[in-house]
């Protein structure tokens, strides 16, 4: 059965609430997963402005902050924001904002975005694609993105639209994919892609 938006928001609060949200912190699977993403996220050294989008209870953060000299945090959640401003004791180059992405609008350029298991939430194929033009609106050029999401049969199971492949199809529409790698855990749903995205100097259909 499909979630509906309110079903999703509702699910995410009751996660957030536990004291290790979907087991980032202890899961040995989590934790591979964050291991890989950081990787590719410093794959050109340090980070000048970078993006998160969703943060859940800081795990990540935690890790990508140090090597960002300006860090732009987003969650639909305002609880998500509270756990990690608390977790990270409100460091000065980290800017929070509680925002869905889809309505997220900034004038700044990032040169790093990081959004993990999180498309899916936003809800149908069309949210889905709105969600990665408005990302890509604000990756500099030469810029990295970093997707990090289960597979389209694992999201479906948990009642979403759609999930690593699809957003990936997306993504490859206005950006060039240039690493790609799977991470397994012990359980079903322990199975996500991650994948870096590399922004031309002109995007395709850019005009003269």
């Amino acid at each position: 059965m499909a979630l509906t938006q309110d079903r999703k928001y509702q699910l995410l609060n009751r996660e957030l609430a536990a004291d290790d949200p979907w087991r980032l912190d202890s899961n040995p699977f989590e934790q591979e997963r964050h291991t890989h993403m950081l990787r590719l996220s410093l794959s050109e050294g340090t980070i000048a402005n970078a993006l998160e989008v969703g943060c859940a209870a800081g795990a990540f953060t935690e890790q990508l902050a140090p090597h960002c000299r300006r860090l732009t945090v987003i969650d639909v959640v305002p609880h998500a924001i509270t756990r990690t401003r608390q977790r990270l004791k409100e460091p000065p180059h980290i800017n929070w904002i509680v925002s869905d992405v889809l309505q997220f609008s900034t004038d700044e350029i990032f040169d790093l975005i990081v959004v993990a298991e999180v498309l899916y939430y936003v809800g149908g194929i069309a949210e889905m694609r709105g969600a990665i033009r408005n990302l890509v609106r604000v990756l500099a050029p030469g810029g990295y993105l970093i997707l990090g999401s289960g597979r389209d049969a694992t999201c479906q199971r948990w009642g979403h639209t759609a999930g690593a492949e699809t957003v990936i199809a997306m993504l490859s529409e206005m950006l060039v994919e240039v690493e790609r790698l799977q991470c397994h855990g012990e359980s079903v749903n322990e199975d996500c892609v991650i994948a870096r995205f590399w922004s031309p100097v002109r995007l395709p259909g850019a005009s003269n």
